[in-house]
């Protein structure tokens, strides 16, 4: 044997990986995987690493990164996390196995490429401490050396060389017994064979078919699983909609799940069975112990591995769902948050109710709680006359220009009390809007409503928030934990620490996209601001309340615990509105105040005759100001900044008018075109609210006359957009709407009604706590889904499309 082959088999210890190679292996892959190269990502990695927040980074930092956005640093943020967990565990693995002094220098080299948490724990599958095993009591037993001569010459006679084995006092009592424990040791063998597995691993997720059954007596409780009774779909293009709603089917007792490759049960063999016999170079050729090896093979398949891969292939499947399913959700949350607001306008807020009455806030232009009421227009009370009048004296008294109405139970009831309201005050400027009431109610309830109004009623700070948030939703909805805020798809089926997170993310990233007037906000949406927590945030609040308004961002130093590196993350985001430095108005960032005081300099200007001038700005050339501090990218962001300083980066403000006299699903008819909001965009289509109180959806294949690969090609959570209605199916509680306007209803496809889908809540309200619940419905067979990379490789290939659509 040469050294090599020595060195290749003989155990050895540990390799010690140190922090600074470690590091070094993470930013080398993510470099890769980002395609940019290796001292961005080290510089980014150590911004991090420093305290510094994604916004900050991401809008202030681009000499370091190389122009990453928020998105992609976000997806960097997440990968970075899985890299580190990867070489946590990579170490654990290399000093188990060297303890067992079983760490070879091939199996060494394995080990150090695997590239995933997978690949490692196939790799580390034969070394891992188990419980006592079958084949654990067989080599026990002394018969290892059974299998080997078997495996090795398959000429040989079982039951004959079985004969020699036999030892009652170790329990063989028999040849039988002899041939069974051999049979133990192989099938733990081949199962733990890393390439093998791998190989079947990856078979199946390519060529593998989901198939769903309905159980045994569920068809009538399981019905609005019934789209599934009898379903089958390849697994790496099942979408993450139809995915969940099987899994969710499953998990309720009324589905089975099983995995398949097309045609087995015609084949005299299992053609995973025929893989494993390959691997292993075993063939049936008449020898004596062919026969055997080949149940060896069978058993290995059917009791080691199938169980085994089924298992963790559905697995990788919900994780894939629940990552498309959590993207959908920050998706439709980004597109609320940055929904248009109506500005600070005087408002009255409707929390409409029928028995219990229909609840009334007032808030005035900057979001300050001014007065009550509470109404009983509707059955049983039918107070209408004296609701309307009431309604005209509180828009009279605080002179308000805008109606929120809340969209929950009793909301179009509502909408006509308010239209009257606009007949009787016909002289005056005055607007109604239905608004998305999703999370009033977990708002009204929580600690920070309780602490911000400790003397109104529950139900009165719920109208306050439906004021507010159409003043401005951003500030308002910051208020709610943003998973109640309920435009998810399947929210409630996956990981809520994942979900948590990205959630949040998202939340970041908009309020500081937007801006934060330092002397308005509340405290819920300034510890959303990079930097802040909620203590800074209530610091900050207790300091204006007990100093007064800001005069300048430098005054936030004297804040209690605010020191100078949370200044740095925060100062750029927050805004002062006639300070006494007119870039404190502006997204400039307080350290770059001498580079723009040098560019007015330079021309001979005052710094506050910069601010708005275009044709001065555009004049000026960046690459005369750069310097060590300030590369290109941030003197081009200054100079934009200057231009419009502080502009708001949200849509301008418009409202859906809802038909008149079409209030239920039973007052739709098909064919009828009406204006609504959409309140949800999924992989399959959009769910817009007509006014119906329930959601309609338009199919993915009815949003546009060209191909549509992705809905948000076409629409977002918030647009304002012309429908036609398609199907009604009022028992199942279903509306099928189109976008395009030359459908007509009962033609087959129209409206993608007649396609199958997922189950899901079909975009109703719920009917408790006025908020609606989660979005589902049907979808089609082209909605999502198609190739996707395996999980352990779906954040990589994120980043690497991120950062093309950048580039």
């Amino acid at each position: 044997m040469d050294a090599t082959a020595t060195d290749a088999t003989t155990a050895r210890p540990a390799p010690t990986l140190s922090p600074a190679a470690t590091a070094r292996r993470i930013q080398q892959a993510l470099a890769a995987e980002l395609d940019v190269r290796e001292e961005q990502i080290t510089a980014t990695v150590e911004l991090l690493d420093g305290g510094a927040t994604v916004p900050f980074i991401s809008r202030y930092r681009k000499e370091a990164t190389g122009g990453l956005d928020d998105t992609q640093m976000r997806l960097l943020e997440e990968r970075l996390r899985y890299l580190r967990e990867l070489e946590e565990r990579r170490q654990v693995v290399l000093e188990s196995i060297a303890e067992q002094s079983k760490l070879t220098a091939s199996l060494e080299r394995d080990v150090l490429a695997a590239d995933s948490k997978q690949r490692l724990e196939d790799l580390y599958l034969p070394y891992r401490k188990k419980r006592r095993t079958k084949a654990q009591i067989a080599r026990e037993a002394g018969l290892e050396p059974l299998a080997d001569a078997l495996l090795g010459d398959p000429t040989l006679v079982p039951e004959d060389e079985a004969a020699g084995f036999v030892d009652a006092d170790k329990d063989v009592a028999d040849p039988k017994a002899a041939l069974d424990g051999a049979k133990q040791i192989l099938m733990e063998r081949f199962a733990e064979d890393a390439a093998l597995v791998g190989r079947l691993r990856q078979r199946l997720w390519d060529d593998g078919i989901l198939s769903a059954r309905v159980m045994k007596g569920k068809e009538q409780e399981g019905a609005k699983f019934s789209d599934y009774f009898e379903h089958d779909e390849p697994l790496h293009k099942a979408p993450s909609h139809r995915a969940l709603a099987m899994l969710r089917g499953r998990n309720e007792g009324v589905l089975s799940l099983a995995l398949k490759l097309e045609g087995e049960d015609e084949l005299p063999r299992h053609p995973m069975e025929g893989a494993i016999a390959a691997h292993f170079s075993l063939e049936d050729q008449g020898r004596a112990a062919d026969r055997w090896l080949k149940e060896v093979v069978r058993w290995t398949w059917r009791v080691k591995l199938y169980t085994h891969l089924e298992s963790e292939l559905i697995g990788r499947l919900r994780e894939r769902a629940e990552q498309e399913a959590i993207q959908v959700f920050a998706d439709n949350l980004k597109d609320l948050l940055l929904a248009a607001p109506a500005g600070p306008k005087a408002t009255l807020g409707l929390d409409p109710g029928l028995r219990t009455g229909v609840k009334v806030a007032v808030v005035d232009a900057t979001g300050k709680y001014v007065d009550q009421a509470t109404l009983y227009p509707h059955a049983p009370h039918n107070r209408w006359d004296a609701s309307v009048a009431e309604l005209v004296r509180l828009v009279e008294r605080h002179d308000v220009e805008l109606i929120a109405i809340g969209n929950g139970t009793a909301s179009r009831e509502t909408d006509k009390l308010a239209a009257d309201v606009l007949t009787r005050l016909s002289g005056r400027r005055l607007q109604k809007v239905m608004v998305n009431e999703a999370g009033a109610s977990i708002y009204s309830a929580s600690e920070y409503a309780a602490r911000e109004f400790p003397d109104l009623d529950v139900t009165i700070r719920g109208a306050v928030s439906i004021a507010r948030r159409l003043q401005d939703p951003l500030g308002e909805l910051v208020k709610i934990e943003p998973k109640s805020i309920g435009v998810g798809q399947y929210q409630h089926d996956v990981s809520q620490v994942q979900l948590g997170r990205s959630l949040e993310a998202v939340v970041e990233d908009c309020v500081n996209g937007v801006g934060v007037d330092l002397n308005m906000a509340s405290s819920a949406l300034l510890s959303r601001v990079a930097g802040l927590n909620t203590t800074l945030a209530e610091n900050i609040v207790a300091h204006r309340d007990a100093n007064g308004r800001f005069a300048s961002r430098k005054e936030l130093l004297k804040v209690s615990r605010l020191g100078p590196r949370t200044f740095e993350q925060c100062a750029g985001f927050l805004r002062i509105a006639e300070g006494e430095n007119p870039l404190d108005t502006s997204a400039v960032h307080p350290e770059a105040y001498p580079l723009v005081e040098r560019i007015a300099r330079a021309h001979g200007r005052e710094l506050p005759s910069l601010l708005g001038d275009s044709s001065f700005l555009r004049s000026v050339k960046p690459a005369e100001f750069t310097d060590e501090h300030f590369g290109l990218p941030t003197v081009t962001d200054i100079l934009r900044e200057l231009d419009k300083p502080g502009r708001d980066p949200r849509p301008e403000f418009r409202f859906a008018e809802f038909k008149e006299g079409v209030e239920t699903l039973k007052d739709l008819e098909p064919g009828m075109k009406l204006e609504g909001v959409v309140t949800n965009v999924t992989h399959f289509g959009a769910f817009v609210d007509i006014g119906v109180h329930q959601d309609g959806l338009v199919h993915i294949s009815a949003l546009s006359q060209k191909y549509v690969a992705d809905p948000r090609e076409v629409v977002k959570a918030g647009d304002i957009v012309s429908v036609k209605v398609m199907e009604v199916d009022i028992p199942r509680g279903r509306i099928a709407l189109s976008m395009r306007m030359s459908d007509t209803p009962g033609e087959k496809g129209a409206g993608g009604e007649a396609r199958r889908g997922g189950e899901g809540n079909r975009g109703g309200r719920s009917q408790t706590g006025g908020g609606r619940q989660e979005r589902g419905g049907r979808g089609s067979g082209s909605s999502a889904g198609g190739g996707a990379a395996p999980a352990n490789n779906a954040m990589a290939a994120a980043l690497l499309n991120a950062r093309k659509s950048k580039s």
